[in-house]
């Protein structure tokens, strides 16, 4: 229950619905203001994994001197202890603005790749910026955000890096998902055997969602032959 709750709270929310909204937004900006904001958004993804976790465990950190307390204490409120209260928050946001950097990439491309005459048409029969996004955009991006769906789904499954360094799986076993109690098992206790066998049924799950996912999608749809013959 508590990896379903981290995988699909981390990619409904950031890994998909953000990535996408970052890349919509930044596409409409000028060229150069739209690189910038992906440049600096993508800084974390490319900074060594320790280091983030150390920024967030200050952002969260329950002192007076943590950012968040710093932020509340400016505006007269109380300080919170969200690695003790909301732990699955913290993990599903630090893990949610780094991988939402992905999808921002892969969108960005995707979106960029549609021909420009179907915005151009659109506008012409009066469609507003929402409706060319919903009728056009969209539907134009339908594999990359089919994509991106299955491979963070299974990214999410196996990493549990960002979750080990900054709550360690705690309080208690409240985030620690199935690929921490694997690696603890197998490194922590000497468990080797048991951690493989666990690391097995992770394959196994791996490998079922992934055909699930690629059965919702239809992505077979995506490897059929041209119905248009070109010589």
């Amino acid at each position: 229950l508590i990896t379903l709750t981290y995988v699909l709270g981390t990619l409904s929310i950031f890994n998909v619905s953000y990535g996408l909204l970052l890349a919509l937004l930044t596409t409409a900006l000028p060229d150069r203001v739209g690189g910038f904001f992906r440049a600096v958004w993508f800084i974390p993804r490319a900074s060594p994994s320790v280091v983030y976790a150390l920024l967030w465990s200050w952002v969260v950190a329950p002192t007076n001197y943590g950012l968040l307390n710093q932020v509340l204490a400016m505006f007269g409120l109380p300080g919170l202890d969200l690695k003790s209260d909301a732990p699955m928050v913290v993990v599903i946001l630090a893990n949610g603005f780094i991988g939402a950097s992905f999808g921002m990439i892969i969108f960005t491309g995707a979106i960029r790749s549609i021909p420009q005459h179907l915005f151009h048409a659109a506008r012409v029969d009066g469609a507003g910026a929402l409706a060319i996004t919903w009728h056009v955009t969209l539907p134009a991006i339908r594999w990359q955000i089919s994509f991106v769906t299955i491979y963070q789904a299974l990214s999410l499954l196996v990493s549990f890096e960002y979750i080990w360094l900054i709550t360690n799986g705690g309080p208690f076993y409240d985030t620690t998902v199935y690929a921490l109690y694997v690696y603890r098992r197998a490194f922590d206790n000497g468990q080797y055997a048991y951690g493989a066998a666990l690391a097995l049924g992770l394959v196994i799950v791996g490998i079922a969602v992934a055909l699930a996912l690629w059965r919702f999608f239809d992505m077979k749809a995506l490897l059929q032959k041209p119905r248009i013959e070109v010589n």
